[in-house]
């Protein structure tokens, strides 16, 4: 059994919803990735998100773009973000973790050679926004050869025949996309929420984590009550830039993220009790 399927189970036995936060490898700094990990962990985290740095992250809002460009200017790459992978790994072998990112830097490093890596580093699965189900077999054959998850979106507009597909396709859990557009926009419409995720169970019975437009402890309570996990990814983001940008350091930065990641943890929590 997988790390991220581990964690889901522990989850459901102890009645909790998994807090999935999304870092950009390489935003603010290099530096800052690894420790932010590891505070990210510290206050709640049950799963963490790696975001891939791309010149064209086309499903991604501002705010996250604008961490894509930092990222890619201090030098970020696939393979330098599996070396950050590997280092989170010598003190932490449980937190389950997920590379989110583009087919092209996958595809340019070979898809066995991107798996072999990718397991060794210690990542346990892959979502690559841009992949669609009907070509995905072979980098699926690549990642079930080397025991990885890979992760579907699913989207508000996704057709039935589509969403059994994935669904047939995916392992780990399966991410449904709660808002039309691009991350950090608009907003939530928890029973349209309520009714996609039942049309998901109907053809899955993995998890089901909801992302984008959730932004503090509120929007998090809310979604918990509806799904297996919240994934949270603009507002960290945010909060981090605004830190730099008014002239905080870097140990600040990580303040600031591990305080909103402790309030929607508490947010998550207390909807369950």
């Amino acid at each position: 059994m997988s790390r991220i399927a581990e964690r889901f189970k522990q989850l459901a036995k102890e009645g909790r919803t998994a807090l999935i936060p999304y870092v950009v490898a390489g935003d603010p700094s290099d530096a800052i990735t690894v420790p932010l990990m590891h505070r990210m962990v510290a206050s709640g985290a049950d799963i963490i998100e790696i975001g891939v740095p791309f010149s064209d992250p086309m499903s991604e809002g501002p705010v996250i773009q604008q961490g894509h460009e930092r990222a890619l200017d201090n030098g970020m790459s696939l393979s330098r973000v599996l070396e950050l992978v590997r280092e989170f790994r010598k003190s932490d072998d449980a937190t389950p973790l997920l590379l989110m990112g583009y087919a092209n830097p996958v595809m340019y490093m070979g898809y066995a050679m991107f798996a072999d890596a990718a397991s060794a580093a210690g990542l346990d699965a892959l979502l690559t926004v841009d992949i669609p189900p009907e070509e995905v077999d072979d980098i699926n054959v690549e990642l079930q050869r080397v025991g990885m998850d890979n992760i579907f979106l699913i989207a508000p507009t996704t057709p039935e025949e589509r969403m059994v597909r994935i669904a047939a396709l995916a392992s780990g859990f399966i991410y449904y996309v709660s808002l039309k557009g691009v991350t950090g926009a608009g907003h939530l419409d928890l029973d349209d929420v309520a009714q996609q995720l039942a049309a998901i169970r109907k053809h899955s019975t993995l998890p089901l984590a909801v992302g984008f437009g959730i932004k503090d402890a509120d929007s998090a309570a809310a979604i918990a009550s509806l799904a297996d996990g919240v994934v949270v990814g603009s507002a960290l983001v945010s909060a981090m830039a605004s830190t730099v940008a008014g002239g905080g350091t870097s140990e600040q930065a990580i303040d600031a993220v591990a305080a909103l990641l402790c309030e929607i943890r508490n947010g998550i929590d207390n909807a369950a009790s």
